[in-house]
């Protein structure tokens, strides 16, 4: 396997950056979740349904939480296209077959645009939910986040097929 050249870096560097958001939500969760257990008296024990805890405090507190479940459901994908381009862009022939002159390993500007384009909905999606939590809206911004993430997919699949 040959190094990792600039271009894959450049598209490597979205990922590192959603899972770094990823964290910062958890600690944002953390953050509001831990005091709002004491300030609320909640009561919780292995009986208890994850539900029955949820019920204690308010949905405002709530919000960090589902998020932080969310960034651990689509985005994943995200992270296996972008590994999968920058795996294929090393093999013989993947710039050739794409019939792209401009790309150094398979992955364009256009990929990593993308990629970008991609983190930066998810990081509004968790603001959107995290913050005020309107539903019509966070639901147009994961269905763009959705659009983007197919377009990396096909973009993806023409280095298989």
């Amino acid at each position: 396997m040959s190094a990792i050249n600039d271009q894959q870096k450049a598209l490597l560097a979205p990922a590192i950056t959603l899972i770094s958001w990823t964290f910062f939500m958890e600690a944002w969760m953390y953050a509001t979740r831990l005091p709002a257990i004491s300030k609320y008296n909640v009561k919780y024990t292995s009986q208890h349904l994850s539900t029955d805890f949820n019920r204690q405090i308010p949905a405002s507190i709530r919000w960090k939480a589902d998020n932080y479940n969310h960034l651990h459901e689509q985005p994943p994908i995200f992270y296996v296209i972008v590994l999968m381009m920058v795996f294929l862009s090393q093999s013989d022939g993947a710039t050739s077959k794409l019939g792209l002159n401009d790309s150094v390993s398979g992955a364009t500007g256009l990929d990593v645009n993308l990629a970008w384009t991609y983190v930066g909905v998810r990081v509004v999606h968790s603001l959107v939910q995290a913050i005020a939590n309107p539903i019509p809206v966070r639901f147009g911004v994961f269905v763009t986040s959705s659009f983007v993430l197919l377009g990396l997919t096909l973009r993806t699949a023409r280095l298989v097929f």
